[in-house]
């Protein structure tokens, strides 16, 4: 049996693929198209208000008028401002007193809740309260808990006859310093605990059995199993603590706005001060860059912590 062909008919067109189609289906460039939209935002809200702010540090820029390219002449003005150097101290202490204590506490309720214990869903929801609240009604409860008059803390110990007069909190320069602190480590304790506890749920429990019947000690399981495998979550963890604790603004703008005599003063409120409250935009923004290196190195610090621990990608980490 033979098929006729019509051979009047015409053949098939077929379209040239061109190099955008296979750009488009092309899988090593899904993941680039995916990340488009986010890319998109992430220039708008986060890239460009960055670029416009070290421009500004560049310039005269003021409230209401715009500004002209001054060079380093605000840089060279911040050198010279002992107020500023004041603010890079206490930004540097709150950050790291506030980032070592928020470790060690978080890393033990995160030890404590991955036991069994009784209620324990119910101690997690109470453990990450002070996260969510919102941090100006934190701010608020600690300036009342701080309040020189009618402190409940000053009010509990004379009742106690710990002492005879109220507590200067919010008054007195290092009383301040360790207030604000404090404040910190109350709402950066949950964050830690929960992230670290997340970890410790991924350790398989047959380490521990397998240490425990080998004589292992509890530090010794902690040191050698617990810790190793947690140390990729805790740079990260860190990381995210100490960028949040030396940017943070509101906790401390509206408990001391900066005071007494700017001994609380962090990088981020004294910039805020010179820049809105002043209304001189281009020493603002100064400030804000100088913020960049400070961040730059703790993130760096993270990345080159993990890169060296090539165990976990099967290498040896020598």
């Amino acid at each position: 049996m033979t098929i006729a062909l019509d051979q009047n008919r015409p053949a098939r067109s077929y379209r040239e693929v061109t190099r955008w189609d296979r750009l488009k289906t092309n899988r090593n460039w899904l993941a680039i198209w995916f990340m488009l939209p986010a890319a998109a935002f992430l220039i708008l809200f986060l890239a460009y208000p960055l670029g416009l702010g070290v421009w500004l540090s560049f310039t005269d820029a003021r409230l209401g008028r715009d500004g002209v390219f001054v060079g380093l002449e605000n840089y060279e003005f911040l050198w010279d401002d002992t107020t500023f150097w004041l603010s890079v101290f206490n930004t540097l202490l709150y950050t790291s007193v506030a980032s070592i204590i928020k470790f060690a506490v978080g890393l033990y309720l995160a030890l404590l809740l991955n036991e069994r214990l009784p209620f324990k869903a119910i101690i997690r929801a109470v453990v990450l309260i002070p996260f969510i609240v919102p941090t100006v009604l934190s701010a608020i409860a600690f300036w009342w808990l701080f309040d020189p008059q009618f402190s409940i803390i000053s009010w509990s110990l004379k009742k106690m006859h710990v002492i005879t007069t109220n507590i200067d909190f919010l008054g007195d320069v290092w009383n301040a310093r360790a207030s604000v602190i404090f404040a910190n480590i109350w709402r950066g304790v949950p964050f830690v605990a929960i992230t670290l506890l997340a970890g410790l749920q991924t350790v398989s429990p047959s380490l521990y059995e397998a240490a425990t019947i080998d004589g292992a000690t509890p530090w010794q399981r902690f040191r050698f199993i617990t810790y190793p495998l947690l140390t990729p979550i805790i740079a990260v963890v860190m990381t995210f603590s100490v960028l949040f604790t030396f940017t943070d603004f509101q906790l401390i703008w509206v408990m001391t706005r900066g005071g007494p005599v700017n001994a609380t003063h962090l990088m981020a409120t004294f910039s805020y001060q010179r820049a809105i409250m002043s209304g001189y935009l281009g020493e603002g923004a100064a400030i804000s860059t100088a913020m960049i290196p400070f961040l730059l190195a703790a993130i760096l610090v993270s990345w080159f912590g993990l890169q060296r621990r090539k165990w976990q990608q099967g290498e040896n980490n020598d």
